[in-house]
């Protein structure tokens, strides 16, 4: 029976010892996956203004380039290549053709939700039709909105437009903000009447600090309407990315600028911020591939190109 008993205490504390192991064991595997390379593909587009159709092949400073077709299938194409592709615009959807004239926006905000849009920030243009233009389309749109520095007050779009979102890619958490351009003396006042402008600098700069050490995000994206650079004291991207600290990534938009590839910026700590804008109308779709090695100091490499958006091989 004393045999028994000490036989029966000893099987007790192996299966003990067992089940205090199993999420070490667990542990040690989540670790080795999350040690593996990882890759994101970002995709990003500005100031498209409504431009649906592809350019005239004649009498055209683009002829045949854009049109939201091909621009769907170079997106498709993409996606079917590489498994994390994140999808983002950096506002100034509305405004340029007759579509919206004519459709108000709706038929824009559909095509992105097809295409797969995950985040957008706004421009000054997407005003054109006031804060109701803007909620009326909505229900068109399977896709976030980003802002920070725009205080929404009580208005609608304040349960819309958040200061940031974060979009989980495989394994890689990626956390995405927005900022926008000052709206007095490019939009009249009743069509953001409500809305109060905020310094971009400062309030971006502390929400990236909570994506970074609250949020853990792996990759910081900012989406911005403030334009490239100006010679002037004006708040641009160059001039954001320079003053930044937690900020990898800045989409930009507002001023048309092609960039043949991403502007490289040092931070107020030495380290590298890209910054990239596509011209506009939809004739460019930017990409940028980024490799991750979280456990090795967590180092990122990246590689950039323009697409060109041809309706045909270009």
């Amino acid at each position: 029976m004393d045999e028994l008993n000490v036989n029966r205490r000893s099987f007790i504390k192996t299966i003990s010892t067992l089940g205090a192991l199993a999420p070490l064991h667990q542990s040690v595997f989540a670790d080795l996956a999350a040690d593996t390379v990882q890759t994101l593909t970002v995709l990003h587009t500005n100031d498209w203004h409504s431009r649906i159709e592809a350019f005239p092949k004649s009498g055209s400073q683009y002829p045949g380039l854009g049109g939201a077709p091909a621009r769907a299938a170079l997106i498709a194409k993409i996606r079917s290549e590489t498994p994390n592709v994140l999808l983002l615009d950096a506002g100034d959807i509305f405004q340029g053709t007759p579509y919206f004239n004519f459709y108000k926006g709706e038929l824009e905000y559909k095509l992105m939700s097809a295409m797969g849009y995950d985040t957008v920030t706004l421009g000054n243009h997407d005003f054109d039709n006031g804060i109701s233009g803007i909620l009326t389309q909505l229900p068109h749109a399977n896709f976030s909105f980003v802002n920070c520095n725009y205080d929404f007050g009580t208005t609608e779009l304040a349960k819309v437009v958040k200061p940031y979102t974060i979009v989980q890619k495989g394994n890689l958490k990626i956390g995405i903000t927005g900022v926008g351009i000052e709206l007095n003396g490019l939009v009249p006042e009743a069509n953001y009447n409500g809305i109060t402008y905020l310094p971009p600098v400062a309030y971006v700069n502390a929400v990236a600090k909570t994506l970074k050490k609250q949020e853990k995000c792996d990759l910081i994206i900012c989406l911005s309407h403030l334009g490239y650079q100006y010679q002037n004291t004006k708040i641009d991207d160059v001039t954001l990315a320079a003053q930044s600290q937690y900020i990898d990534l800045i989409i930009g938009g507002h001023t048309h600028t092609f960039l043949p590839k991403p502007s490289v910026v040092q931070n107020l700590v030495g380290k590298d911020v890209l910054v990239n804008q596509v011209g506009w109308a939809g004739l460019q779709l930017g990409r940028i591939d980024y490799t991750f090695k979280p456990l090795k100091n967590k180092d990122i490499s990246m590689s950039a190109q323009v697409l060109d958006i041809c309706p045909e091989a270009c």
